[in-house]
């Protein structure tokens, strides 16, 4: 087990349906980024396109985050439309593409389309647990405290939110870490994107388990907020 984790919450510029180029754009943050695990907001392949084709792991357009994690020995976190159809996230490494978690809490017009996913999910990193998380799942408490009871250090999500909502978001992540003891880590979508989000909150964050903002985004594409999770203290 490792003393720290580094991990980031990116938000790269992401064109609409184009996997190719979000693909690039994504593994760009990987190795900007430095960090061990780099998570993504929702559905950061595709943009919020609830039309937009399903993904298979091994679509070769991935290849570009696959060779950015093997170069930099990250876990990037992405979000996609998976068969079934669900709302997913990825795990990406050097050694390619598996489906993580599927969105277990759905917005109506999501419902429409996709499927919710079955059960929590948990990933291990260095020895660090992390419980993983898509959006309306962060306004749900009990997929919080069902994530939590697998035994969790960090409630890790990807979200695409109106700008108006930035304040609702800052404060799920508060009750969740403070209520659970966990860091939590949300990369949340900047820029426009579909479904009516003209504009997003962005600001994706990093919050301890005392509910302090440890690092935070800007309200621009193409930055992240990024540290260094402890068990007892937080470094930048």
């Amino acid at each position: 087990m490792t003393d720290g984790l580094r991990i980031a919450a990116a938000q790269p510029p992401i064109a609409a349906h184009d996997v190719a180029a979000n693909a690039q754009a994504h593994a760009l943050a990987v190795l900007s980024a430095g960090a061990r695990v780099v998570v993504f907001p929702e559905l950061s392949l595709t943009g919020y396109e609830l039309d937009a084709d399903p993904l298979d792991p091994v679509d070769p357009r991935l290849a570009p985050i696959v060779d950015a994690c093997a170069a930099t020995g990250s876990v990037a976190l992405v979000g996609a439309p998976i068969g079934g159809p669900y709302i997913a996230m990825l795990t990406i490494d050097g050694s390619g593409v598996t489906v993580a978690y599927r969105k277990m809490w759905l917005g109506d017009v999501e419902a429409q389309r996709f499927s919710p996913g079955l059960s929590p999910a948990v990933i291990g990193v260095d020895g660090w647990r992390l419980g993983l998380a898509i959006c309306k799942d962060t306004g749900v408490p009990q997929h919080a405290y069902d994530t939590a009871a697998l035994g969790i250090d960090a409630y890790v999500a990807g979200t695409v939110k109106h700008a108006s909502e930035a304040s609702l978001q800052a404060e799920r992540a508060h009750r969740i870490a403070t209520e659970h003891g966990v860091w939590v880590v949300i990369a949340s979508f900047a820029g426009p994107t579909g479904g009516g989000f003209a504009e997003t909150a962005a600001n994706s964050a990093i919050w301890a388990p005392d509910g302090t903002v440890i690092a935070q985004a800007g309200a621009a594409p193409d930055s992240y907020a990024r540290t260094t999770l402890l068990r007892s203290v937080a470094s930048q």
